[in-house]
């Protein structure tokens, strides 16, 4: 069965709102966090080719349809230029020639189930989309969840678990330490290895 796959850049206190902030541009000036460096670009690209297609909440397909067709940051710009993508939204989507785009309506455990049975080897992953992130959280529909965490403390923006309530037990199944000081943990819903 197809999971679903979460992957989000965080802080160390759970910031999700700005990667910019926390993982910036390599060739940043001045004193910041550090940016991708190989081991999380590898992770990343291992990450993107378990995926058959992305799941992307409105906001999220808004701004990235704007910006991703005229990227050329690799790997990424290829995988969501030309993976299948299905956005979250109870209105019809704007049409600005991003290849492969499909709205999905409902509730979202419904629209889950849809994603669950799509033909085909490989995960649904979910990027970005801190809003429609937290519902699958809080509704206990993610399969996995991937964090690549930067070593800095950010007071800004949402917290990723901001809609949690009670305690939701998580195992962790890896941790990668990289070479410019942040960690790439992956865990999955107790009792699911």
């Amino acid at each position: 069965m197809t999971r679903i796959v979460i992957f989000t850049l965080s802080t160390l206190d759970g910031a999700v709102d700005d990667p910019g902030r926390y993982f910036p541009n390599a060739d940043a000036d001045g004193p910041s966090a550090p940016g991708y460096d190989e081991v999380m670009c590898h992770l990343e690209h291992r990450l993107i080719g378990s995926q058959k297609a992305v799941l992307l909440g409105r906001g999220m397909y808004e701004e990235w349809s704007r910006y991703w067709p005229t990227s050329d940051e690799q790997p990424f710009a290829d995988f969501i230029n030309t993976v299948p993508k299905y956005v979250l939204s109870s209105t019809d989507l704007t049409s600005r020639g991003w290849p492969d785009c499909h709205r999905v309506s409902g509730a979202l455990v419904d629209v889950v189930d849809r994603l669950r049975r799509l033909p085909g080897d490989g995960d649904v992953g979910v990027h970005g989309s801190v809003t429609l992130v937290q519902s699958l959280l809080a509704e206990g529909l993610a399969d996995e969840l991937q964090l690549a965490v930067a070593p800095v403390v950010d007071p800004q923006g949402r917290r990723l678990f901001g809609r949690a309530e009670g305690i939701d037990r998580w195992e962790l199944a890896g941790c990668t330490p990289t070479e410019t000081g942040a960690l790439w943990l992956t865990y999955r819903p107790r009792g699911t290895s």
